[in-house]
């Protein structure tokens, strides 16, 4: 039988066949932005393994709506809890309780972003901090409050949530696109410093996908349509593909890859910009 067009609605029918991680039974893994778009994929991929998952967000109504779903499928019920991530003592809080519950967290999973466009000039320092303290400053903040379990247990799974905007690149959000890059750098420099814990470190870097989020964006169609001609697959992205890419980098199947970039972007990157 040929595979569904990822854009297609019954692309999503296919979730529950994505491989199974016996590895990843069991983890304790945490999410940042996980209500909705990417982040709930993420959610949903790793509550179907049998991990223990708890996610970070705002969104309270598309929160409590996946936590019910996945209990009613049968899933470990994930542990949501309202945190801002701009509110780094309340991200630190956040993670105290989720190892207060889970007494660990095996994996971290960096998800949370705002692409919201903008332009050169409309960019003040307050907005240049607000956009930072969204894209790029939560990431470091939460690895470091994960770390001492991580350490302590001399093992873990950090992936970081990137894109090939930066490579591309794109234009009007220059502000995202800097924290895009920043991620990479981040990751790789990590990998290195973490590495004699056997913590592993990676990113992921996605092409365009039609999320909740992107959905705002009027140039939309035409970015979708234009990436997918190039692509060497010519095709879009779907949000499963790029939960099944988390799935692996955490699970012990990649235990010997850190400071790595995964792309999934049907191939776009090999294009050359």
């Amino acid at each position: 039988m040929n595979k569904p067009h990822p854009d297609s609605p019954s692309y999503r029918q296919l979730a529950g066949q994505f491989a199974s991680y016996p590895s990843l039974r069991g983890r304790a893994v945490l999410i940042t932005g996980g209500a909705t778009g990417i982040g709930e994929s993420l959610v949903r991929h790793f509550a179907h393994q049998g991990s223990r998952v708890a996610f970070l967000d705002i969104q309270d109504e598309p929160a409590h709506r996946l936590v019910d779903d996945l209990i009613a499928q049968g899933c470990p019920a994930p542990l949501y809890l309202p945190c801002d991530l701009s509110d780094v003592p309340a991200l630190q809080t956040a993670v105290k309780q989720v190892l207060d519950t889970f007494g660990t967290i095996d994996v971290l999973v960096n998800n949370a972003a705002n692409d919201q466009r903008h332009s050169i000039e409309e960019v003040t320092p307050e907005y240049w901090d607000k956009s930072i303290a969204v894209n790029l400053r939560p990431q470091f903040f939460t690895i470091q409050a994960v770390l001492p379990a991580m350490r302590a247990q001399q093992r873990g799974s950090i992936i970081n949530m990137s894109s090939i905007s930066w490579m591309i690149p794109s234009t009007g959000v220059p502000l995202y696109i800097a924290a895009k890059a920043a991620i990479v750098g981040l990751t790789r420099t990590l990998a290195h410093e973490l590495g004699p814990f056997n913590i592993r470190v990676n990113a992921v870097s996605a092409g365009p996908i039609k999320t909740l989020a992107a959905r705002g964006v009027g140039d939309l169609t035409e970015m979708m349509r234009a990436h997918a001609e190039r692509a060497p697959l010519h095709r879009n992205v779907d949000q499963l593909e790029v939960g099944g890419a988390a799935l692996f980098l955490a699970s012990d199947l990649a235990s010997a890859i850190t400071g790595e970039v995964l792309y999934v972007d049907s191939g776009y990157n090999v294009m050359g910009f």
